[in-house]
């Protein structure tokens, strides 16, 4: 049997949506624990513009307080971060920021990291479409090796013709097979990652 992990999931601009929910539950049926925190406090959005109008109103720092006090709580377990689009920025933020960080799963999204930045170890792996407007070729590859050179143990899953949040099946980006795909190359992942330490 797979091990358990712990792992705390960020939702995109939209907001928490249902298709973050049904993610979370394909989760807890594989046996894990999942956090899914409410960036927006009640807010979801039914267009892009409308999402990152709700996301500048907030503010970046915000969003980073509000992550990082949902995880603190948990900060003794030894999280996956895992996120979509804007919480795949998030999370990989978090998990750089977190000596006990277990894994790093982003999905349609990625953060620029600084020159200092320290992953020893940390595995990554990313889902993103090709092509897409948001993760451009030249910025994916920068990253790729930015993340190597600090340690972690990246891996790239690019998805020829899906949307950039094709994994949400409400929405326009939706593909059926990409998101297939790309949710059994994950739970792998998930399952290859050593056991998480009991909970206290």
């Amino acid at each position: 049997m797979a091990a358990s992990q712990t792992i705390v999931l960020f939702h995109s601009a939209y907001g928490l949506r249902p298709a973050v929910h049904a993610a979370a539950e394909r989760l807890r049926a594989a046996g894990h624990e999942v956090h899914v925190p409410d960036l927006y406090e009640g807010r979801t959005a039914e267009t892009v513009e409308d999402g990152m109008a709700i996301k500048d109103g907030i503010g970046t720092d915000e969003l980073l307080r509000r992550a990082v006090a949902a995880v603190a709580p948990l900060s003794d377990r030894g999280l996956v971060y895992a996120g979509f689009s804007l919480g795949g920025s998030i999370a990989q933020n978090l998990a750089l920021a977190d000596e006990k960080a277990r894994a790093l799963l982003l999905f349609h999204g990625t953060s620029d990291l600084t020159d200092d930045a320290s992953a020893d170890g940390l595995p990554v792996q990313l889902h993103v479409a090709d092509p897409d407007p948001f993760e451009p070729h030249d910025w994916l590859n920068a990253w790729y090796l930015r993340m190597g050179r600090a340690g972690a143990e990246v891996e790239v899953y690019r998805y020829a013709g899906a949307g950039h949040l094709f994994t949400d099946p409400d929405l326009p980006d939706h593909d059926a097979e990409a998101a297939a795909a790309a949710w059994a190359v994950a739970l792998a992942f998930l399952d290859e990652l050593e056991p998480a330490p009991e909970a206290p």
